[in-house]
């Protein structure tokens, strides 16, 4: 499963990884494009950055991307209102729209190739008007161009959707690219340490005066405590050819709403959200080509690719101060599945806090700040889950036998009395991991449309083989060399 954008962007990068011992003034941990837009604009301010990435540039979330640029974050506005002074919500909408504004900046700066296209973004929704006409008149209170309409590009009808203009959509990586040509960048340099000025990988280390965590899900647990604010949602795209072009782009508010956008010849299909560790049914991804061969069935699916995100307890991001015992650590994440402008607002306001000590728009987003009426239902909820997951490694019996299990699934078994995680391929091959997650202990549940291991505590993933794929586990899982 590759995303259209590594099919269609052809530049490689090639970062040596660190080693021995540097300093500087920033060390970034993470080079995806939250992390590479803190570098750049720091180093525009005149800061010596390095950025240390785990695997390569922009091969974590950023190439998972539907790459929209848009301030509309789902029903977002009426939200803030509900919860926060009208102050914090304008900061909100202010600090997405000049974010929105740096792209293009930036873009037309240094002469970017990157198909940054503006067009006009659509909420829809096929029965919940209601919720589209709440949110229109606070859109209208913050001065945002938006209407309400029925009439869009849309195959199939729709009870209402709210139009907000002047969005726009581009290709991730060739930005991202063009930006880490000037910039001091380690690849394979996986962060196994962080201590209050040094970063420590397996073969070096950065001391440097600030450190920022880019790295989608914070790993350090103490402070900042991010493993009870977080938890993290999976999503699926399909890239297809011979479809329609849309000139807009589209997010259904729905429970089963999909996305689409388009770029140059190939249409985004978007869906199947659910929370990560909870698709033991599967069939995401036929659910998105079932809508393709019902609405183009001329169309041909050209990639397939899966998303995941960050999702924080009140649906807003955590940006700035890491904790209050760690003055010179800052974190990004929990960008609510809005990951592109949310990076750019997140580089903006680290590098005022670096510079300045103090951002306009640092107290909607602060890491610090708790709102009772939507963080407590939430914060109970992922309780409950982490509880849920960590008992069942204890509680819930073995749920098939290994001789039973058909070939191309997987399932938490029991082999000489001891519960494991066992897939079976196509061919009848075995593969044994121990099913208890390395981060915190929950136990995994296996995700058969993507044949990985996924933690519904706190998201963390691994292939059947037992290799990471996402954190915030650090570690591959036990391999078990039971013989069959």
């Amino acid at each position: 499963m590759t995303s259209l954008w590594n099919s269609v962007t052809k530049k490689t990068t090639n970062f040596s990884s660190l080693k021995g011992n540097i300093k500087a003034d920033i060390v970034i941990i993470g080079a995806g494009m939250a992390g590479i837009l803190t570098a750049y604009l720091l180093q525009k301010k005149g800061y010596s950055c390095v950025i240390l990435e785990a695997a390569k540039i922009g091969e974590g979330q950023t190439h998972h991307t539907t790459a929209k640029l848009t301030v509309q974050h789902g029903l977002i506005y009426q939200k803030l209102f509900d919860l926060f002074p009208l102050e914090l919500g304008r900061q909100y909408y202010e600090a997405n729209l000049l974010g929105l504004k740096k792209y293009q900046e930036i873009i037309q700066d240094k002469k970017i190739d990157c198909d940054f296209t503006q067009c006009p973004s659509f909420l829809y929704s096929l029965k919940n008007a209601e919720l589209l006409e709440k949110e229109f008149p606070a859109a209208q209170q913050l001065g945002i161009d938006a209407f309400l309409t029925t009439d869009t590009e849309l195959p199939f009808p729709i009870a209402q959707a709210l139009t907000f203009n002047n969005q726009a959509h581009f290709n991730p990586l060739k930005f991202l690219y063009a930006l880490a040509d000037d910039l001091k960048i380690y690849e394979h340099s996986k962060v196994v340490a962080v201590d209050d000025n040094e970063v420590i990988t397996e073969t070096g280390k950065v001391r440097a005066q600030q450190i920022v965590f880019a790295c989608h899900y914070p790993f350090i647990n103490i402070p900042g405590y991010y493993f009870a604010r977080l938890h993290q949602e999976r999503s699926y795209v399909l890239a297809v050819k011979n479809a329609i072009k849309f000139q807009g782009i589209y997010l259904g508010i729905d429970a089963d709403g999909l996305s689409f956008r388009s770029y140059k010849d190939f249409l985004l299909i978007g869906g199947g959200s659910h929370r990560t560790g909870e698709n033991s049914a599967g069939g995401k991804y036929h659910i998105l080509e079932e809508t393709v061969h019902k609405y183009w069935p001329q169309a041909s699916i050209i990639s397939s690719w899966s998303a995941q995100d960050c999702i924080s307890i009140d649906g807003l991001p955590y940006i700035g101060q890491f904790a209050s015992s760690k003055p010179n650590w800052y974190v990004a994440t929990g960008f609510n599945k809005w990951g592109m402008t949310t990076s750019m607002v997140a580089a903006m306001l680290i590098s005022e806090l670096i510079q300045n000590g103090k951002s306009p728009y640092e107290e909607v987003f602060s890491p610090q700040r708790f709102a009772v009426s939507a963080s407590a239902k939430s914060l109970i909820k992922d309780v409950g889950q982490s509880v849920k997951g960590l008992s069942r490694r204890f509680l819930e019996p073995p749920r098939a036998m290994v001789e039973n299990l058909p070939c191309g699934h997987g399932g938490i078994v029991e082999v000489e009395g001891e519960k494991v995680g066992v897939y079976k391929d196509d061919q009848g091959q075995i593969f044994v991991i121990s099913p208890k997650c390395p981060h915190l202990g929950c136990q995994l549940e296996w995700n058969p449309d993507e044949k990985s291991w996924d933690c519904p505590c706190h998201g963390s993933r691994f292939d059947y083989y037992g290799n990471l794929i996402d954190n915030p586990a650090q570690e591959n899982l036990l391999v078990k060399n039971y013989q069959y």
